[in-house]
């Protein structure tokens, strides 16, 4: 198909939202919410026979650094989220001084 330039330009900012307005890219049978069961349903209606699960071999224990000063196994106290900053420790009050 040919268009003319004004045409073509008309044709491709029909699909250019507004300032101030976002775009949804996943709605109906694939919106997030309700993916699985809408997909489930639809194989179902279709009579599509599900693929079977790829088996996963069951992963290596894991096993701790060695500590660097004594050479024994280090124990995993608290694993931080990447976004979270560790704090520090509350610091002591003195209950027989009043709030400052």
């Amino acid at each position: 198909m040919t268009l003319a330039t004004d045409e073509f330009i008309r044709r491709f900012m029909l699909h250019v939202l507004p300032r101030g307005f976002h775009r949804i890219r996943h709605y109906g049978l694939l919106a997030s919410s309700s993916r699985k069961a809408s997909l489930a349903r639809v194989r179902e209606l279709l009579n599509v026979i599900p693929t079977p699960a790829a088996e996963t071999p069951e992963p290596e224990p894991v096993t701790p650094p060695p500590c660097p000063c004594c050479g024994g196994p280090m124990v995993v106290i608290q694993i931080l989220p990447r976004w979270c900053q560790p704090r520090g420790p509350p610091q002591a009050s003195d209950p027989t001084k009043g709030s400052p």
